[in-house]
């Protein structure tokens, strides 16, 4: 068995938020991606944390920043990705990829929808820029964990994100099972890493 650490991982986070951005209200967002990345990865975690307005110029050159200057192999957004005029999430997100990954917006809705019939008014979106994952994520701390990690009538989508990763040319994610288990084929394993 090997000795080695898990591979660090750079992880970009973006709170995308008129109010909080401009300080009218505290944000929320980037302590809740914090918190379940840390509680759920094993590897170690260099975040690289944006809070912006929500401005779609300045969304997608924070994606472009993050991906192509930061070196982050995944990003997490929260907020903009309702029906109101300024809510712009997605349409950033989709100007600055080289691919889509419809999945992960389908099983998000579907996640949701076992809590609120309003999940289906939600547009996340996750594609591919060169070697990360960009992924949007609702905007409510709560829901951010159970789209995440699911509950018992359906997945999380994290579960998949590592083996993503993977076949992208990124970093091997290790998950603590407890929190999420991430799945690959058996032919993508590696063996654990020891825990200290």
């Amino acid at each position: 068995m090997s000795d080695a650490m898990p591979e660090p991982v750079r992880i970009g986070i973006v709170s995308i938020s008129d109010r909080a951005s401009s300080g009218v209200y505290e944000d929320k967002g980037l302590p809740a991606l914090k918190a379940w990345l840390t509680s759920a990865l094993l590897n170690p975690i260099e975040f690289v944390p944006r809070l912006i307005p929500d401005e779609r110029a300045g969304i997608s050159q924070a994606l472009i920043d993050l991906v192509d200057t930061e070196s982050c192999n995944l990003v997490l957004t929260t907020g903009g990705t309702g029906p109101a005029p300024r809510d712009v999430t997605p349409e950033a997100t989709l100007a600055v990829a080289d691919r889509e990954m419809p999945g992960f917006g389908e099983q998000m809705r579907q996640i949701s929808l076992h809590f609120v019939p309003t999940a289906i008014l939600s547009r996340q979106v996750a594609v591919i820029r060169g070697q990360a994952l960009i992924i949007n994520l609702p905007g409510q701390p709560k829901a951010i964990a159970e789209t995440l990690a699911g509950h018992e009538k359906a997945s999380g989508i994290f579960a998949a994100v590592p083996y993503c990763v993977d076949l992208i040319g990124g970093p091997y994610l290790e998950t603590r099972d407890e929190v999420c288990k991430a799945f690959r084929p058996k032919s993508a394993q590696r063996p654990a890493t020891p825990r200290a």
